[in-house]
Parts: C-alpha cells; sequence; structure tokens
C-alpha cells in the first residue's frame, strides 16, 4: 500500500509542476510574441502546456535532445519555444475569422 501512495504523490507532483511550467512558459512565450490576444490566465497556462508537449516532442523526438521528463524546469526553453510555435498556428488559424477572439 506504500508503493501506491508514493506513486499518487509523485503523479500529484508532476501535475503541479506541468501546471507550473505552463504557466511561465506561456508567459514568457506570449512576451515574447506580443500581439493582441485575448485571453485570461486559465488560456495562457493550456497553452503552456501545449507548448511544452510541443516543445517536448520537437525536441527530444525529432532532434534527439533532450531529457525524457517532459514537465520539468530543464525543458522550459523547449516548453517557451512550443509556446511560440502553437501561439503562431493559433493566430493563424483566427487570422480572417468572424470570431470574438480573433484579432
Amino acid at each position: 500500500m506504500r508503493i501506491g501512495k508514493r506513486l499518487d504523490e509523485e503523479r500529484t507532483a508532476d501535475v503541479v509542476g506541468a501546471i507550473i511550467l505552463g504557466i511561465i512558459a506561456g508567459y514568457i512565450g506570449r512576451l515574447l510574441m506580443p500581439g493582441r490576444d485575448k485571453m485570461g490566465f486559465i488560456a495562457t497556462m493550456l497553452i503552456g502546456l501545449a507548448g511544452a508537449v510541443v516543445g517536448f516532442l520537437l525536441f527530444t523526438e525529432l532532434l534527439g535532445i533532450g531529457d525524457n521528463n517532459m514537465f520539468d524546469l530543464g525543458g522550459l526553453l523547449g516548453a517557451i519555444v512550443g509556446v511560440m510555435i502553437v501561439l503562431a498556428l493559433y493566430r493563424v488559424a483566427l487570422k480572417n475569422k468572424e470570431h470574438p477572439l480573433a484579432r
């Protein structure tokens, strides 16, 4: 039973680490790519989490650099690059649309 409790604690720590990394990467990525994106805290965090996944896949799977920990401080650079990619795709998708979030 002790092993199961330890795994739950590790999963909780991974989730908290992922959220923190998403917040930091989301805001840094949005600072590096300024624009008229009307998104709040939750949307920025979600863009940051998506960017962390994209950055992880880009660096570890395609380029073969980095480690296997998706949400760690060492992956912050990859997450920021991923946020910038996701944000650019977001802006392209909403460019000429009649949508309240379009710029």
